[in-house]
């Protein structure tokens, strides 16, 4: 982990530079990144799902969000004061806790998703849990190498009706669910290894963005 803070437009320049494949999407990347930067601005909160691959996908974005990437993040202000009035507790928690940016996976609630399965129709697991927890302000990372994994595209119908912003990240051809996207990626290749072999790059980059914009370095590890 670097102490050095790198901003947003740094980290997105290095990418278009490491990966010039993706020169073609450097508007949707970007756009997507303006998405989720004004998602945590006004308060909301990134819900992430995907199949296979991109479920681990879905996985790794939140762990990059919740927790220190490139540089380890302070703690907010307000929580260290009151932290710091603990003691002993107090001292092991502002000594271990990060910065974070609200973030869950809709890939992890196994117990849900199996009741609601067993009782329902299975492809829409994504959409239940969209549902119940997805608000106005709020965004959806939908992850298909194919764009067209119906439980995802589920999912973005229930966003879309909820107020929900959508981020699609496919292969080229962008598949049905761009269809119901704010922002398609459309990394360009369409055997699924190789597509998200570009998908991880993209995801590693808006994150880091991310973290630059909401959070001052605290040093390493």
């Amino acid at each position: 982990m670097e102490n050095k803070k790198i901003s947003a437009k740094e980290t997105f320049e290095t990418l278009m530079r490491r990966y010039p494949a993706l020169e073609c999407q450097r508007d949707t990347i970007y756009a997507a990144y303006e998405l989720l930067r004004d998602t945590y601005k006004t308060g909301g909160k990134v819900m992430c799902c995907g199949n296979g691959g991109s479920c681990s996908d879905s996985d790794h974005i939140i762990g990059e969000l919740m927790k220190s990437f490139v540089f380890k993040r302070r703690i907010d202000p307000v929580v260290y004061e009151k932290l710091s009035a603990c003691g002993e507790i107090g001292a092991d928690l502002i000594a271990n806790l990060e910065g974070a940016l609200p973030a869950l996976s809709l890939c992890e609630h196994n117990a849900l998703t199996t009741a609601f399965m067993n009782d329902t129709n299975p492809q829409m697991t994504f959409a239940q849990q969209l549902y119940g927890i997805g608000n106005t302000g709020d965004t959806l990372i939908a992850i298909t190498t194919s764009g067209n994994s119906k439980n995802c595209i589920y999912a973005c119908a229930v966003a879309r009706a909820k107020g929900v912003r959508v981020i699609a990240m496919t292969g080229e051809s962008g598949g049905k669910i761009a269809a119901y996207a704010d922002v398609t990626i459309r990394v360009p290749a369409h055997e699924t290894y190789q597509v998200q072999e570009y998908h991880l790059p993209v995801y590693h980059c808006l994150c880091a963005m991310l973290e630059s914009d909401f959070f001052e370095s605290a040093g390493s590890k």
